[in-house]
């Protein structure tokens, strides 16, 4: 249910709740054929299921249907999704790739994506964060306590990005 909710705000968001009644990405177990239920490899587009491809939607829409994915751990669905960005050097996209590729443990991908985004956007505390969960995942906490202190440098010791990292390295959780 809360894969579906944080779906049926982000595509109320994105492509407008006036349009169409709220529609899922990955289906939501109801059978009353209101609501699309699209296959993997394909997204939302005006309240129904069409395929993955750069063009279909705008790139701010394919971000946020791909992130959402990401988030709900349909990880290779995701990337299918965020490889239809045409804009493959924006960080945040840069970032759901990267997130992706670790979740589904694929580290030494995950860090090249990450990297690509914090060189593209120094400042992006959120792919540091992930960067800095990733080099716990595989056991470099001296890396990651580098990642976390940019974060302070960055946002300080109070910031989300900072509080999470920093409870990732102490359980040493991924």
């Amino acid at each position: 249910m809360k894969i579906h909710l944080a779906l049926a705000t982000l595509l109320a968001l994105t492509i407008g709740a006036a349009s169409f009644a709220p529609a899922y990405a990955m289906g939501d177990g109801d059978d009353s054929g209101t609501k699309p239920k699209c296959k993997k490899g394909e997204v939302v587009k005006n309240g129904k299921c069409v395929k993955a491809h750069s063009g279909v939607l705008p790139d701010e829409q394919l971000y946020q249907q791909g992130r959402a994915l990401a988030q709900a751990g349909e990880y290779d669905w995701a990337l299918t999704v965020l490889a239809a960005v045409g804009n493959q050097n924006d960080p945040r996209v840069l970032n759901y790739i990267g997130y992706s590729h670790r979740k589904s443990g694929r580290l030494d991908q995950a860090f090249g994506y990450y990297n690509k985004a914090i060189e593209i956007d120094p400042n992006f505390v959120l792919a540091r964060e992930y960067l800095g969960e990733g080099y716990v995942a595989a056991g470099r906490v001296d890396l990651a306590r580098l990642q976390l202190a940019e974060i302070a440098n960055r946002c300080g010791t109070t910031c989300e990005e900072y509080l999470e990292l920093a409870e990732h390295i102490e359980t040493g959780v991924n």
